[in-house]
């Protein structure tokens, strides 16, 4: 736990992005109206979720006025409304929201990651961002291996992120790369990796991913992982880092 514990420290440090530092902090100095009164986290935002988590989620990057501004992933918007409730539903997780860093959630043998820790501008990281943010993930990745059994993917752009960084922390990617698709499931070394549309907005306000479809590749990945219900007993809270 400690060695994930400093990963997550030294990502929530990290501006080698000067495009992305500037926007994830203007962005906390101007903040959204609905917010005023809160102290934005205005930093890359790490990882959640236990040391020994069986199952991973990534996703795509923090939102502006969500991770961004409450400093713990997918906490604070409309995706994370969706994706908490769905892992509340199915028993990987304590409650079914997720409002600040500090609200009580905890996750039961799951982590919540992403391949950039910093709000893009209108969402969308260069792909030199992505590639830069890269080595962050690979050594989370080298971290939970030991008991990482599977890994959910959220959105093709997370997809095209994780598998060179899959890659590089050793294990083997078919060739020609697997390619996206809700419902996409490809074996790789002892882990199994499973495609699901990405609960944005865009895809949850217009039913081209259900509840029902979230739950359904959720729940295949955590019985892959052999998770079981709310009586797990990996839990974690949000971070909470000085500096």
């Amino acid at each position: 736990m400690n060695a994930l514990a400093d990963l997550d420290r030294r990502i929530a440090g990290c501006r080698a992005c000067p495009r992305l530092v500037d926007w994830r902090e203007e962005a906390a100095r101007t903040k959204r109206a609905a917010f005023a009164d809160w102290t934005y986290w205005g930093r890359p935002v790490p990882g959640f979720g236990p040391a020994d988590a069986r199952m991973l989620i990534v996703g795509l990057a923090p939102a502006a006025h969500g991770g961004n501004r409450t400093g713990r992933m997918f906490t604070g918007d409309r995706s994370g409304d969706v994706l908490y409730q769905a892992l509340y539903d199915i028993g990987l997780a304590s409650q079914p929201t997720a409002v600040t860093a500090d609200d009580g959630l905890e996750l039961h043998g799951v982590r919540i990651t992403s391949p950039v820790h910093c709000a893009p501008p209108a969402n969308k990281p260069t792909p030199g961002e992505r590639d830069t943010c890269r080595p962050w993930l690979v050594q989370e990745l080298n971290l939970l291996r030991p008991t990482l059994r599977s890994v959910v993917v959220l959105g093709a752009f997370g997809w095209q992120a994780a598998l060179p960084a899959f890659a590089e922390a050793g294990w083997s990617v078919p060739r020609p790369r697997p390619v996206f698709g809700h419902g996409a499931r490809v074996p790789l070394d002892g882990l199994e990796l499973f495609g699901c549309f990405h609960v944005s907005q865009r895809n949850t306000f217009t039913g081209r991913l259900t509840p029902a479809m979230l739950r359904d590749v959720l729940r295949t990945a955590a019985e892959t992982a052999g998770l079981g219900g709310r009586t797990a007993e990996n839990r974690t809270t949000g971070p909470s880092y000085d500096g």
